[in-house]
């Protein structure tokens, strides 16, 4: 477990979010997938929900926890695979060897992303970022996402800015800062989930209001950019 960034100001913390993971593998496993439109889930038929989809189905507006029903009403071209648990695993375990090569100071948080804490090396955040992201593309083919930043909450809330297979960096803010971000972001969260907002969407264009792209707006208003 990662310590609380509370003493160090040059805390580089990444967290790394791979890119629909799931969906990613399968068509990396069977190449002519590409440029389809991919979803992993479901039990059969229409039945069940998705665990994941690909970009090209979420421009449909399919996304995670849809019910396989939905998500082909909004896709009927959707092509829906079963769950490989163990393909997944194994695939996480390799990818989780790569972040060794850079640091043992991990935090795995599911199979598709983890904290890593790189607060002892010699380069600076943004380019080991940069390479770990190309060395899991390179060995794996297979892309993901890093955000950085001196803490855990906001290298997450990052990593989320510039995806598919891209970086976003916080630069270093002041205590008070950190805790106004903190607390507004749990406010904004906790306000969107009595609202129902995980629960359901009116359609792919409602997603104005969402976590990601409202602390993206707040927190690059207090960077200034």
């Amino acid at each position: 477990m990662l310590d609380r960034d509370n003493q160090s100001k040059l805390r580089k913390i990444i967290h790394i979010d791979m890119d629909c993971f799931y969906a990613a593998i399968e068509i990396r496993e069977n190449p002519k997938f590409k440029d389809q439109p991919v979803a992993v889930g479901g039990s059969g038929g229409n039945r069940g929900v998705l665990t994941t989809c690909n970009y090209v189905a979420r421009e449909y507006g399919c996304r995670s926890a849809m019910p396989a029903f939905k998500a082909l009403q909004l896709c009927p071209s959707l092509i829906i695979l079963p769950v490989r648990h163990d393909l997944y695993r194994n695939e996480s375990k390799i990818i989780r060897k790569i972040f060794h090569q850079y640091t043992d100071l991990i935090e795995p948080l599911s199979l598709d992303e983890a904290y890593l804490d790189l607060s002892d090396h010699k380069l600076d955040a943004s380019t080991l970022a940069g390479s770990i992201r190309n060395e899991v593309f390179e060995k794996r083919n297979l892309t993901c996402s890093a955000g950085i930043a001196p803490n855990k909450m906001l290298a997450k809330i990052a990593s989320d800015w510039n995806k598919p297979n891209g970086q976003f960096e916080l630069n270093q803010l002041s205590k008070q800062r950190k805790y106004n971000i903190m607390k507004k972001y749990k406010k904004q969260s906790q306000k969107q989930k009595d609202n129902g907002y995980w629960r359901r969407k009116k359609d792919k264009h409602s997603n104005k209001n969402s976590i990601s792209k409202w602390n993206k707006q707040y927190l690059l208003s207090l960077h200034g950019y």
